[in-house]
């Protein structure tokens, strides 16, 4: 699959199958990780592969209700960082969370080339999540990065998730968030 190709079928899908994710899979993930772009190649980010019982009931109990439909994941990747391990610049431009956003982002695309779905989510209780993986309190809990095949149980979605599962999100037009030369130009 080229890079295009797995831009365009990138989707968070929800509705997950709780087939468990073989170990080359999770290393080829690794690896799309570990050759992210980073501030003088700091590589600032800390993930945590939770696919044992243990460790996934235990992320679980830091899920709300509206991600219900994650606790299917037969892999949930916590991102950590933190600030001081990246470029820090004198005008607030802490690059920490740029890297560890361009890591996760290369992540999703191997993911989706290997034919299942790597979903980053901010709705999780952070201290739930320290405390049950032991992560040092110096460290920014980033996301959870839910992973698993694509599955057709939609029973722990949400109507509004059940809608999004049956076609991509609208995207902004071009003249709302992409500018020529100029803040505000139109773009083309």
């Amino acid at each position: 699959m080229e890079v295009a190709e797995a831009i365009r079928r990138r989707r968070a899908f929800r509705a997950l199958d709780s087939q468990p994710i073989d170990r080359g899979s999770v290393s080829a993930l690794i690896d799309a990780v570990m050759l992210s772009a980073s501030c003088f190649n700091n590589q600032p980010w800390n993930l945590v592969f939770c696919s044992s019982e243990e460790s996934l009931r235990g992320i679980r109990t830091a899920l709300p209700k509206g991600n219900a439909w994650a606790t299917k994941s037969p892999l949930i990747i916590v991102a950590a960082s933190k600030e001081e391990e990246d470029c820090q610049l004198s005008d607030r431009r802490n690059y920490h969370l740029f890297d560890c956003g361009l890591a996760i982002g290369q992540m999703l695309l191997r993911a989706t080339e290997l034919g299942f779905v790597a979903h980053p989510i901010a709705g999780y209780d952070p201290s739930k999540v320290r405390e049950v993986l032991g992560i040092p309190d110096d460290r920014i809990i980033i996301t959870l990065v839910i992973c698993g095949f694509h599955g057709q149980d939609d029973t722990l979605l949400s109507d509004k998730q059940r809608e999004a599962e049956r076609e991509r999100p609208r995207r902004k037009a071009i003249g709302e968030n992409f500018h020529s030369n100029k803040w505000g130009a139109p773009f083309g």
